[in-house]
């Protein structure tokens, strides 16, 4: 609504000017001053976020110029930025009724709308001033009106806003990251990837949709097209340190570790140090078994960020790994300290425990892991597992009362089939069997992985056929 460049600090003109307004504010005379000088002064404080500096240069020259509207309009925003807003409304309606309409006004009034959270009037008025703003520069506001559509769960209605804002400016980052976010919320990564790809055909360098489009393929789990997209943002700009963080994550999932480390290096070394990345390469060392590289940098994430769960779980694995069983549940414990809630460490805290052969601790943390991520299939395997080791009774039964509780996991009928066959109930086992592959045949056809000797069944390998 402003100007922030401040050009007249080159001649030292606005310097003087606002030594004489403190000056003022602090008792002494202030003499005439004319109305530009007086705008640029609060126009500075504005910009500053110095309100009630604003707020006072704006009663000035509401008492120097009266018949100027801008310094009641001006007043109404520092008392915006107050949070004063029922009285910066007050201000706007009655300038309205003197004032010709201008995009200043209904932007102004749409923004105190808009922290009263009246998401609708805002939109209006930002509608208001895109009626009568400059086609070229009208970006900005459609990007205002998605953050109140957003404000509101309207998703689609803020992508459809988004895309309005692109078609002005298709060099409007902050537009293609709030398109981003949304199809993030909302999950429909499929359509961002198409969105992303359409604007891409017409904006084939910019390294921001580029980036957006591996976020995309990221959420789908389709990370060579991730690493695809990632490599073509960090191309057109190669110092960009989110790409080569996301595409070192990349990496770690097709666990190529190598380039992993690579990028994340790279991450740090154009954005500075940073903790996860730190641990990422941590972890990159570990599946390496590199394990006093992987300690290394584990504790030098843990020295940037004490509290990181993450790098304290990473350590505690380590130690695991190492035969440091005990030492590490007390590192992983320390993980989920930070982390209460993390079904994560919790599973992994079982698998300790279950090394130990404490079955008591390593009950309870398969449950409580599950408790708070019942659709975790590798964590209900895990536990099915470990309770079938000991009785296969107890296990179908301990997954019959989990099934009962209306928790969704998709290998739980899987599982049911295996449990079936152990306690020799075959033919059930078969039906079962069946009804997983109508549902699923590629997740049903685990149940070889689960039990290989299933591989010697023929009417389960003729039913997988």
């Amino acid at each position: 609504m402003f100007d922030d460049d401040e050009e007249e600090f080159a001649d030292g003109s606005l310097i003087e000017d606002i030594e004489r307004f403190e000056a003022h504010l602090q008792g002494n005379t202030l003499h005439f001053m004319d109305s530009d000088r007086i705008e640029n002064i609060i126009d500075h404080y504005l910009v500053q976020g110095q309100y009630q500096k604003a707020k006072a240069a704006s009663e000035l020259g509401m008492y120097q110029f009266a018949y100027n509207p801008l310094f009641q309009l001006r007043k109404a925003q520092s008392l915006g930025g107050l949070g004063i807003l029922n009285e910066a409304l007050e201000i706007v309606h009655l300038i309205e009724k003197t004032m010709t309409p201008s995009s200043e006004l209904f932007l102004t009034k749409a923004s105190l709308y808009s922290q009263l959270r009246d998401h609708k009037n805002a939109i209006k008025y930002f509608h208001l001033a895109i009626d009568i703003s400059e086609p070229n520069e009208t970006d900005f506001i459609y990007l205002d009106i998605s953050i109140e559509f957003q404000r509101m769960r309207m998703y689609p209605e803020a992508i459809q806003v988004l895309k309005e804002a692109l078609r002005v400016n298709k060099y409007n980052e902050s537009a293609l990251y709030e398109l981003g976010r949304c199809y993030d919320i909302m999950g429909e990564s499929q359509e961002a990837v198409k969105s992303y790809t359409e604007f891409i055909d017409e904006q084939p360098y910019s390294s921001t949709a580029w980036y957006n489009l591996g976020n995309a393929y990221s959420k789908l789990e389709d990370f060579e097209k991730a690493v695809w997209a990632y490599d073509y943002a960090i191309l057109i700009n190669d110092e960009f340190g989110p790409a080569h963080f996301n595409i070192g994550n990349s990496y770690l999932s097709l666990e190529k570790y190598h380039k992993a480390i690579e990028h994340f290096e790279l991450c740090q070394k154009h954005d500075g140090d940073d903790a996860m990345a730190m641990c990422y390469i941590g972890e990159a060392y570990e599946q390496l078994n590199e394990f006093d590289l992987s300690k290394h940098y584990y504790k030098k994430s843990i020295e940037m960020e004490p509290m990181l769960p993450e790098a304290w779980l990473g350590l505690g694995i380590v130690e695991d790994l190492l035969g440091n069983t005990r030492e590490g549940i007390v590192l992983i414990q320390k993980a989920l300290d930070f982390d209460p809630e993390n079904a994560g460490i919790y599973h992994v805290l079982a698998g300790a425990y279950e090394k130990l052969e404490l079955r008591e601790e390593t009950k309870f943390h398969y449950e409580k892991s599950l408790e708070l991520n019942p659709a975790d299939e590798e964590c209900l395997s895990d536990y099915i597992e470990f309770i079938s080791s000991e009785s296969p009774r107890e296990a179908y039964n301990v997954l019959q009362s989990f099934m009962e509780g209306d928790k969704e996991n998709g290998i739980a009928h899987v599982l049911e089939v295996n449990l079936q066959w152990q306690l020799g109930q075959r033919s059930e086992a078969i039906r079962l069997f069946t009804s997983c592959l109508e549902k699923d045949s590629i997740k049903a056809k685990t149940i070889f992985e689960i039990n290989p000797k299933l591989l010697d069944d023929h009417d389960f390998l003729n039913l997988s056929e």
